[in-house]
C-alpha cells in the first residue's frame, strides 16, 4: 500500500512496449482475413496507386508554380517599364524646372 504510485523505469516501459508490439504483430499475422500472398499483392497495388497520385499532384504543382513564375516575370517588367517612364518623366520635369530658373 506505500508504493502504490511507484514509478516505472524508462528501460521498463521500453520493453513492455516491444512486447506488446510483437504480440500484436503475432496476432494479426495469425487472424489475417488474407494470406501473405495476397496481403503484399494488395499492399504493392496500393502503393502504385498512391504513387501514381503523389506524381500526378507533383505535376499539378509543378505546372502551376511555373504558372505563377511566368505571372510574376511579366508582372515585374511591367512595374519596370512603369518606374521607368516616372523616372524619365521625372527627369523631363527636372530639367524642364532648371530651364525655368535659368531663364
Amino acid at each position: 500500500m506505500e508504493r502504490q504510485n511507484a514509478e516505472f523505469s524508462g528501460p521498463a516501459i521500453g520493453l513492455a512496449f516491444i512486447g506488446g508490439a510483437l504480440v500484436g504483430a503475432i496476432a494479426g499475422m495469425l487472424l489475417a482475413p488474407k494470406s501473405g500472398q495476397e496481403t503484399r499483392h494488395a499492399i504493392k497495388d496500393y502503393t502504385d496507386k498512391t504513387e501514381d497520385e503523389i506524381i500526378g499532384k507533383a505535376r499539378e504543382a509543378r505546372a502551376a508554380l511555373d504558372e505563377t513564375i511566368e505571372r510574376g516575370k511579366h508582372y515585374m517588367a511591367e512595374k519596370k517599364a512603369d518606374v521607368q517612364a516616372a523616372v524619365k518623366a521625372g527627369r523631363e520635369a527636372m530639367k524642364e524646372r532648371m530651364e525655368q530658373r535659368s531663364s
